[in-house]
């Protein structure tokens, strides 16, 4: 049995799970919105929503905590410069989820949009 358990499991390991979750996270703040699967959706929003927090002040040891959590470095400088500014006034739900009616053509796995709100 699963009861307590917070982290949305995805089919792999933790290494494969971090690794997707940070290259995601870098997709959204570059491109604003994405689409893929509702259980990613679910996990990758309070790893994007906690970056974006951070990166409201900015300060070195913010920048650097948002580098370890992101390892890119355009993306950081992004985080920085044009997100974090954008959400200063706003306290927390900083992205949105919208599911597609449809699945994905080969599983039919149930599909969304996770984007930044304007």
């Amino acid at each position: 049995m699963r009861h307590g358990k917070k982290k949305h499991r995805i089919g792999t390991n933790s290494a494969h799970r971090k690794a997707l979750l940070r290259n995601l996270a870098v997709e959204v703040i570059d491109h604003g919105q994405i689409k893929t699967t509702f259980t990613k959706c679910k996990a990758i929003r309070p790893y994007v929503e906690k970056l974006i927090t951070i990166a409201k002040n900015d300060t070195i040891a913010n920048r650097r905590l948002a580098s370890t959590k992101l390892n890119n470095k355009k993306a950081v400088q992004k985080l920085f410069a044009e997100v974090g500014p954008k959400f200063k006034e706003r306290n927390g739900g900083y992205t949105r989820i919208m599911k597609l009616a449809d699945g994905r053509v080969g599983d039919n796995a149930k599909m969304a949009y996770i984007a930044l709100v304007d």
